[in-house]
């Protein structure tokens, strides 16, 4: 029964690093960036839905909506403020500014939001299904989350392979002055990639709320998960990545649950260390041809 329960939380847990995952693979395929503001966008989300849903009453899909769209424009504005900059004169700092960034949001909502945690209610978190007549109790959430996160790689894999719109974006980072002269609006394609990559992490903030306290660092530990996550699956595919994602939070859980919480970070990160030792490039990753 432990072990079954376990699969379950895993299942959602690794659906969430999945997603957060997918928002660094979008914007390293496009711009060979990564948003390490990830963490902040999933808080914001969750703090977004639940002052619009909770403090202001508003019903729970126009929260849900409004949230995800400030979270679009907050990666808009990492890119604009924090790497558009940084990249234009050839500099890695970026890296820096994204982190930067990213402490002033969580230190922003911290003074306006506070500091104690807050529950975020939902009808898909509070009658939990029996499965199969075992006496294990799931939340209809918990099967949402893992369909929704396998349902958008899916369509993130679909676009960036079989369409036009997809080849396009994927096409400036591999060569921006060829894609420059083939009419693709460069920074208008980067820009929406990172308003894509805060977008899906803030699906993860939204998704995560009703069966976790939300709060202003919330997000810290998952950001940090979501990029191992996204190294471990190789950053380079989308399935990889989600698919990694869910194998890191099978393992999380199931680590958790049988030997302890004291030893789910030591283990897992070990065994992330011991995966990219193996494979260098990610489980799902290809190594760069670079010409000489």
């Amino acid at each position: 029964m432990l072990v079954l329960s376990a699969l379950v939380s895993g299942l959602g847990l690794g659906s969430m690093y999945g997603l957060m995952a997918l928002g660094f693979y979008v914007t390293y395929a496009v711009s060979g960036t990564v948003n390490f503001a990830q963490g902040s966008s999933m808080m914001l989300g969750a703090v977004l839905t639940y002052t619009f849903a909770q403090t202001l009453g508003w019903p729970g899909y126009a929260a849900v909506l409004l949230a995800l769209a400030l979270c679009a424009v907050y990666g808009l504005l990492v890119e604009l403020l924090a790497v558009r900059p940084f990249v234009n004169r050839g500099s890695d700092a970026w890296l820096m500014a994204t982190v930067a960034l990213g402490i002033v949001l969580d230190n922003v909502v911290m003074a306006t939001y506070g500091k104690e945690p807050r529950s975020l209610p939902s009808p898909l978190a509070q009658s939990p299904i029996e499965v199969g007549g075992l006496g294990l109790g799931v939340y209809p959430l918990q099967l949402l989350i893992p369909l929704v996160g396998l349902t958008l790689a899916a369509a993130l894999h679909l676009v960036s392979r079989r369409t036009r719109w997809g080849t396009a974006m994927l096409a400036v980072v591999q060569n921006r002055a060829a894609a420059r002269l083939m009419g693709i609006p460069i920074r208008r394609a980067v820009a929406l990639a990172f308003a894509l990559s805060a977008l899906f992490a803030g699906i993860a903030g939204v998704l995560i709320a009703p069966l976790m306290n939300v709060h202003s660092d919330m997000g810290t530990l998952f950001g940090l998960k979501a990029f191992a996550v996204a190294i471990l699956g190789g950053i380079t595919s989308a399935w990889g990545v989600m698919i990694a994602g869910l194998i890191f939070g099978l393992v999380e859980a199931t680590i958790t649950t049988t030997l302890g919480s004291g030893y789910t970070q030591i283990l897992t990160f070990a065994l992330v260390i011991a995966a990219l030792a193996w494979r260098p490039n990610g489980l799902f990753g290809r190594a760069e041809v670079k010409k000489v």
